[in-house]
């Protein structure tokens, strides 16, 4: 094959790539799965017990202002709060016990049992937090799994409520607004979440009758009669991609086909600060093989893919004056619009400006060497590494 011939098929594979993804996978890139900003019949609804949990880990810069988030809840059923401390090193413990003093509702606070190996530590400690729950909540029907380091507006918990009451979803879970400050957080969260869209489409996931499901570890609102129906946690014990794991077991466990939502909603919002590149490498490079189930063959592919689909286009467009290929310019150019057009809804979503469509193959280089990395820790003995501890 020459050159110019090679030019013209990488092209046009890019571009198949797109087509596929712009038109047969679940709509990813519009970015309208939105948790409904009015309440209808609000007062027709019986409002159930909830209880929340959440798994603190050395959360001292954090949890703060999370518990006080949560303390704001405006909710007209009983709402109760279980703070799970994970042995944490650092102020969250004091922290804690002073919010208690504030509290307006049930709030307590459990210590986390020494981490067994099978376990993360995160899911430990919502399994610790689970079990305080069927003494201390005995009557909740819902339970809410968020994080410590996961703001949520007052009005948020009835939004959640009646997104699963009224539309029978066994989980509702919502993908936080993250910190997209500053250059590495402009060129690189609004990338995460467009990626996490195409992995996970959310359409397919909120589709009954697909084998799609995904979910957003920072809020997940759970049936809890179906969660202690598939035993809890203990499942995915292991799982660093937890709550992805978690929504493909409630959703469609030996074939039951239930129903559960992801979407956004800008009232629940993330403070982990992205402004440091190191920050958001440690963050992907953590989970990144594990996503590809420690398999050389699906990093090569990854990376390889990740290639064709992101690079190959603009690469051969810019570089028109050197090939002079016209073919292979127009169908680059046709794919390279596509990815564009593709990734808008998503920058809106973080009010970023159209400058950054142009970034997104750089984006893309960041987030394939971030993917090795995670496969060079795994192959070196230290992959998983998060809080101190390494899985």
């Amino acid at each position: 094959m020459s050159f110019m011939n090679y030019l013209i098929f990488i092209s046009s594979l890019s571009l198949i790539v797109w087509l596929y993804l712009f038109f047969f996978n679940g709509r990813f890139w519009m970015a309208s799965e939105r948790l409904n900003s009015k309440i209808n019949d609000m007062d027709a609804m019986v409002w159930p017990e909830v209880v929340a949990i959440i798994p603190a880990r050395n959360e001292e810069e954090t949890i703060g202002a999370v518990s006080e988030s949560h303390l704001k809840t405006l909710y007209k059923g009983r709402f109760s709060l279980i703070i799970v401390d994970d042995q944490s090193t650092d102020k969250t413990a004091a922290i804690l016990q002073e919010k208690q003093k504030q509290a307006n509702r049930p709030f307590y606070v459990k210590t986390a049992r020494d981490l067994p190996e099978v376990w993360s530590g995160k899911l430990w400690a919502v399994h610790n937090g689970l079990e305080a729950a069927k003494n201390l909540t005995p009557e909740a029907a819902y339970v809410l799994l968020t994080d410590a380091d996961i703001i949520h507006s007052p009005e948020s918990l009835e939004k959640l409520v009646f997104k699963a009451v009224s539309e029978k979803r066994v989980l509702v879970s919502v993908m936080a607004k993250l910190d997209a400050r500053g250059f590495w957080g402009s060129l690189l969260m609004p990338a995460f979440i467009f990626f996490f869209q195409k992995l996970y489409p959310f359409a397919s996931t909120n589709n009954k009758n697909s084998q799609v499901a995904g979910a957003a570890g920072g809020c997940m609102l759970i049936e809890r009669a179906i969660l202690d129906e598939i035993g809890g946690v203990n499942a995915i014990r292991s799982s660093l991609i937890d709550d992805c794991s978690l929504a493909l077991s409630l959703k469609d466990p030996k074939g039951a086909k239930r129903s559960i939502w992801l979407g956004f909603y800008e009232g629940i919002v993330s403070l982990r600060d992205n402004r440091s590149l190191s920050t958001i490498w440690k963050m992907v490079a953590r989970t990144a093989f594990t996503q590809l189930h420690f398999s050389n063959f699906y990093l090569l592919g990854s990376l390889l893919g990740m290639v064709v689909t992101y690079l190959a286009a603009p690469l051969i467009v810019v570089s028109f004056f050197l090939h002079q290929n016209m073919s292979a310019f127009y169908i680059s150019l046709a794919a390279w619009i596509l990815s564009i057009i593709s990734y808008y809804p998503t920058l809106r979503l973080y009010n970023k400006s159209a400058f950054w469509l142009l970034l997104l193959p750089l984006s893309a280089c960041y987030y394939m060497t971030m993917t090795f990395s995670s496969a060079f820790k795994y192959w070196k003995g230290k992959g998983g590494a998060w809080k101190g501890r390494t899985y």
